[in-house]
Order: C-alpha cells, then structure tokens, then sequence
C-alpha cells in the first residue's frame, strides 16, 4: 500500500473531525481489522492518519480493542510516528484533572491482552525507554509554548479494566512510586516499539483514583466531563506538536528498534 501518512493520532471523541480534506480508508492486516477504518487528511499541512481507538461508536472496551492491528494498520499506510491522546487517573494529589502529562515511563498490570507480533523466534525487543524521546521533546516544548505546565516525569500504570481500581489497588499503585493510571497504554506502546515507530502519550487527567482521596471514587461520568471539558485544548496541542515535528524523523531508538533482530515474517 501506498505511503498516505507519516503521522498518526490514535484517540478518541473530539478528535473524530480532526482532520481537513479526510478520507477514509480500509486496511487489512494479518492480526484482523484495525477498530475503525482509517481516516487520512491534513493537519497544518501535514499527512496525518488518525485511528479511533474504541472505535467511533465505542464499541471495543479497553481489554477487547484490537491493539495489534490498529498498528500494524498504520504502519503499512507509512505512519511512523504516533500520538496517542488518552485520559488517565492520577495517583498523587499533585496532578489533579485538567493536568497533561507525557509519562516516560510504563507499567504493566493487564492479564488477557496480545502484546507481541513476534509469537515465535528470538525477537527482543529493546523497552527500557517506552516512549520516543524525539516525539516526547517535541510535545513537552510545544506544550509549555501552549501554556500548559505538563508533567514530565511519571509512570503510567495499565490496568485490565473495564473497572475502575478499587482504593488498596490505588494505594499499592501509589506506594510503587507510579503516578498515573489508564486502561490503553499497554500493548499499544509495545506494539509500536515492535514495529520501529516513534510513540508518545498525551495524557490527560481526568480525576484522582480511588486511594488518593476519601470519597466516592472515581465515575465514568467524571472521566467523560473532565475529558469533555479540556477536549478543544487537548486537540489543538496535538495540531501544533503535529506542526512543529521535523519533516524527518530523528536517528534514535525508536528507529533501531529492530537493528539486529530476524524478524519472523517481513514488515509492512
């Protein structure tokens, strides 16, 4: 398939007309269909791709969303670098909602979820840094340019889902030092690194998790609000981070992910 994007948004609702002169496009993949069809349009003069992640009727919970052809999907229309847009909790008082965060660092707690390609052979794949660090400075300066103050340095721990924690699990969470938790990072983040492409989160917090404050913990309908409530500023960060990546990607990690590696089958 033709190269039709260098870049790709991977979220959710208020991103759904995001793009100028859009296109959809159907993309078959070894791992099935990705969860919607891809849409291919501008963004400041940019090819961009975006993928809605559950599906723009929602229809894929976090556990069920089909993470590795939604990358594989966007790989073989030529996306080799990703924004994922995604609402977290914060574990500390310090961030409270409406703060961004671009973590640098993840944590697995899933249990059902395909995380890996490479289901034979030796593939390793390098993960000590999660996130493409080309991408992460590009949003961390473009965002303190926008007047956000975001977060730097955090942790991002994934958890199954579709509940919520409950306040011991929020406050193990905590005690480990991690500072966010969301339902969407993992595999998707891996599953970039498996194919060579640059990825970074955006994240939005949307309320405090259950153990950092007494109460009724967290809803559905206060991530939605919260997340409602910040959509257009979230949105225009990513169309200007989008305009100030470099026309190249940068030599770094994310690019060598593979060097050295037999990969079982070829890449798309």
């Amino acid at each position: 398939m033709a190269d039709l994007a260098s870049i790709a948004v991977v979220g959710g609702s208020g991103f759904y007309e995001f793009l100028e002169d859009a296109e959809e496009v159907t993309v078959d993949t070894p791992f099935g269909a990705p969860s919607d069809p891809v849409t291919v349009g501008e963004v400041a003069g940019r090819r961009v791709a975006f993928l809605a992640r559950h599906g723009r009727d929602h229809r894929f919970p976090p556990h069920k969303i089909p993470y590795r052809a939604n990358m594989w999907a966007l790989r073989s229309l030529g996306v080799r670098r990703v924004l994922a847009p995604t609402a977290v909790g914060s574990l500390t008082p310090l961030y409270g909602p409406g703060t961004l965060a671009l973590p640098d660092q993840l944590v697995d707690r899933t249990r059902t979820r395909d995380q890996t390609y490479y289901d034979q052979g030796a593939c390793h794949v390098p993960f000590a840094d999660p996130y493409c660090p080309s991408v992460r400075t590009v949003a961390i300066e473009t965002a303190r340019d926008q007047d956000w103050d975001p977060v730097t340095a955090a942790t991002l721990v994934v958890i199954e889902g579709q509940r919520f924690s409950s306040r011991a699990e929020s406050q193990w969470f905590a005690a480990q030092g991690w500072t966010l938790v969301g339902m969407t990072g993992h595999p998707e983040a891996v599953l970039a690194r498996e194919l060579a492409l640059c990825y970074a989160p955006l994240a939005l917090v949307t309320d405090l998790d259950a153990g950092v404050e007494e109460g009724g913990g967290v809803t559905q309908a206060e991530v939605f609000e919260v997340f409602a409530a910040n959509i257009k500023r979230l949105r225009d960060l990513t169309a200007t981070i989008i305009a100030a990546l470099p026309a190249e990607r940068e030599d770094d990690l994310c690019a060598h992910a593979l060097d050295g590696i037999t990969l079982p089958f070829p890449l798309p």
